[in-house]
């Protein structure tokens, strides 16, 4: 297949990689200095089981896609509408674009500006840009996507390419869980600059992630969302899973870009706000890391 992926960052080049090591034709779009390393050499993969260079290309802009087959879109939440539209007239009618992005309405601002039909899929891994054209996979790599009639061909590729995909006719509710998880763990990744696994032995730490979490839960049933009734359990677990996780946000910290904790912790705030939930705990994480983009920018 020909593929694209929109925004080459850790997590786009993770899956990009896998599907490019089992012999489809991916470009990989992204900043300049992952392009030229991806054009000169391939792109690095390293998984827990894997490490070399594999064929493919990249560009700077999406103008080098032609009615690719799929576009895995992974850009930045506050990137979705200006990625969006460098889209716009480069997709075929048979194209299937997935959604590979944190926060919950990311498909529905992509299917805004696109007028394409866009399939939301929650990601569960851990991985980082470890240099130019080098990404690195700590843990995980599932994916769920939404039911459409073109999921079970796509899940079928996808799992041929060793990448776990479920299907659910809930996706809603796995968006909203994962947002939740995100809510937990990534401004106090960010604001410490720590990974996981230290996290939860500071004391106090898991009544803060307890905390966020229900408000995420409180605000998505007032939403018609029913998450999962052991979410908390499972976020709690994260931290043993994947002790060397930094989160996201806290990478964007370090490299001193923009972060989406507005489309985080935020979200949950704005909702929250419209519906009459109080969410102090993700404002407290929301303005923490607010804090921490502006003393960077000074």
């Amino acid at each position: 297949m020909q593929i694209g992926v929109v925004g080459a960052g850790a997590v786009g080049c993770y899956y990009g990689g896998l599907l490019a090591r089992a012999g489809h034709d991916v470009m990989f779009v992204g900043r300049r200095t992952h392009v030229d390393a991806i054009n000169s050499h391939g792109l690095l993969l390293e998984t827990q089981n894997f490490r070399g260079y594999v064929p493919a290309k990249a560009a700077t802009g999406a103008s080098s896609l032609t009615s690719p087959s799929l576009i895995l879109f992974c850009v930045k939440s506050t990137d979705t509408e200006v990625a969006g539209r460098s889209l716009v007239g480069r997709l075929g009618r048979e194209t299937s674009i997935l959604s590979l992005q944190n926060g919950v309405d990311n498909p529905q601002r992509l299917r805004t500006v696109t007028g394409h039909p866009v399939l939301p899929a929650v990601v569960y891994v851990g991985s980082e840009m470890a240099g130019p054209g080098h990404v690195k996979h700590h843990g995980g790599g599932a994916l769920v996507i939404g039911s459409s009639p073109r999921s079970e061909a796509l899940a079928q590729m996808l799992r041929a390419a060793d990448i776990q995909t479920t299907i659910t006719d809930d996706i809603e509710r796995i968006l909203w869980g994962k947002l939740a998880t995100n809510c937990a763990y990534n401004a106090l990744s960010a604001v410490a600059g720590i990974s996981y696994g230290p996290m939860l032995d500071v004391e106090g730490t898991t009544d803060v992630v307890a905390s966020a979490v229900q408000e995420a839960i409180n605000v998505a049933r007032a939403c018609g969302v029913l998450v999962q009734e052991d979410l908390l359990e499972q976020i709690l677990k994260i931290p043993a899973a994947m002790p060397n996780q930094m989160s996201s946000t806290a990478q964007d910290l370090a490299r001193g870009k923009p972060s989406e904790i507005d489309f985080l912790n935020g979200y949950v705030v704005r909702k929250g706000a419209e519906l009459g939930i109080s969410t102090p705990t993700n404002r407290a994480l929301q303005v923490m890391v607010k804090l921490a983009e502006m003393k960077r920018k000074q």
